[in-house]
């Protein structure tokens, strides 16, 4: 992996709107010795129960989601914009289908035994501490599961400890 420095979590200066709503990010885990991922556009980031935390949201049909459920930590990937093809490519296809990241172009790495990509500006490790799928009867604005749930395919939400957050070095 390209050089690369390790900063807290609390160190991480981004705007972190821009990076998982507009820049996107790659959920990626390892199950045996396959590793998946997906591209993901929402999420956020901060503090629960003391400790410095990520939350991501899987629907169930994601073939991601069964990587994420079986491993102990899941990593977040960021990129610059001229990786989006890759992202949007990653986004659409199922790892289920095809080999979709050696198709990506983008090259595999492990921190911690947990898969990252060499081509990330930021990467960051996270340990699972909660799951919880979404029900529909807990929507206050019900305007919002009708919009986003048509099929009844509610999100599963993920909360991570972040462990590590490694910046590519200039």
């Amino acid at each position: 992996m390209e050089k690369f420095k390790i900063l807290n979590a609390d160190e991480l200066n981004e705007n972190v709107f821009k990076l998982i709503g507009s820049d996107w990010m790659l959920i990626s885990a390892k199950k045996g010795e396959r590793t998946n991922t997906m591209t993901a556009s929402w999420g956020g980031f901060g503090v629960m129960w003391g400790k410095n935390v990520a939350f991501i949201v899987i629907r169930p049909q994601r073939y991601t989601k069964e990587f994420v459920d079986s491993a102990n930590n899941f990593s977040l990937c960021f990129f610059d914009a001229k990786f989006k093809k890759q992202l949007s490519y990653l986004g659409s296809v199922s790892g289920k289908n095809e080999d979709k990241i050696a198709k990506s172009a983008l090259k595999l790495d492990f921190q911690d035994n947990t898969p990252v990509f060499e081509e990330a500006k930021i990467s960051i490790i996270c340990r699972k501490l909660y799951k919880q799928n979404f029900e529909p009867q807990c929507f206050i604005e019900k305007d919002i599961r009708d919009k986003w749930y048509e099929n009844n395919d509610f999100h599963c939400l993920y909360i991570g400890e972040i462990e590590k957050v490694l910046i590519k070095s200039s």
